[in-house]
């Protein structure tokens, strides 16, 4: 049952975004001079409201996408899949949950709802159901709604038309494509036999490591627009990012793309845990 549970929600996925969500809340708090411990209570809906909205946009992604799951190696152990959930017990549970995460963002503050609710939206409408299976835009669209967890938390404090939030988001933007694309490179035939657009299965390999390349020079400069945080976090978030070209680049070169990308997947999850922790420490009372 835990498992099927960690499965509907893709705990892993809900659990990562939970520390942009914290990193922007955090960061807001840090750069007003006002004291976490203060705002403990709007931290705790906010992280609780967030997780929720997520937790059902998650749950309907499960439920529509449920035939081509069935074919998917990776997707097949799901319990929309095994039918230990019913569907409509997924559908109910994934509104429900949408429903009572955006009520809860409500008592934080309209904009950190608004950003749920746009980053809900683009996932589950146009992301799942629109996009996902017809357009290689999908990676795109589903980047959107996987960057705004700092804004929703930085919106619970302040309002996030700064530099500083605005950045994040385009980390977590940019970061998102490389990414995603690691695991389309890695899984290319379970996506080209369940019909999804993705970019290596429609344009080809040598096309997606162009994007790969692209999208990892948009990161180049954004730690330099953070340059409040300190040299230290500038220093190693710029270290990061040349090591992710380089990752890039090695891809034009490598005997084994699958080697490649799981080599690219595994630089990418630690590069965006590791950025986002950096961003708290560097930014503790005792500095």
């Amino acid at each position: 049952m835990v498992n099927d549970i960690k499965l509907l929600f893709k705990g892993s996925v809900l659990v990562a975004n939970v520390l942009p969500v914290f990193s922007g809340f955090w960061l807001a708090v840090w750069w007003n001079g006002f004291s976490f411990l203060a705002h403990l209570d709007v931290f705790l809906l906010t992280v609780v409201g967030s997780t929720l909205v997520m937790a059902g946009a998650l749950a309907l992604n499960n439920w529509y996408d449920v035939d081509i799951d069935r074919i998917m190696e990776r997707t097949k152990k799901r319990p929309t899949v095994t039918g230990r959930f019913s569907l409509r017990a997924v559908l109910i549970t994934g509104l429900v949950l949408s429903v009572i995460g955006l009520a809860m963002l409500l008592f934080v503050s309209l904009e950190a709802t608004l950003y749920a609710l746009v980053g809900w939206v683009t996932y589950v409408l146009l992301y799942t159901m629109w996009s996902k299976r017809r357009y290689t835009l999908n990676t795109v669209i589903g980047s959107i709604s996987g960057a705004v967890p700092p804004l929703i938390g930085w919106s619970a404090i302040d309002s996030s038309f700064q530099v500083i939030p605005i950045i994040l988001f385009l980390i977590l933007f940019f970061w998102q494509m490389p990414h995603t694309f690691a695991i389309a490179i890695r899984k290319h035939d379970e996506y080209k036999a369940a019909k999804v657009a993705m970019l290596p299965v429609v344009h080809g390999m040598a096309f997606t490591k162009w994007q790969v390349l692209i999208y990892s020079l948009c990161l180049v400069p954004l730690p330099f627009y953070l340059w409040p945080l300190g040299w230290v976090f500038v220093g190693l978030a710029t270290i990061m990012n040349i090591g992710f070209l380089a990752i890039a680049i090695k891809g034009f070169f490598a005997k084994s793309d699958l080697k490649w990308a799981r080599l690219l997947f595994l630089y990418s999850v630690n590069y965006i845990m590791i950025i986002f922790l950096l961003m708290i420490i560097v930014t503790l009372p005792i500095y």
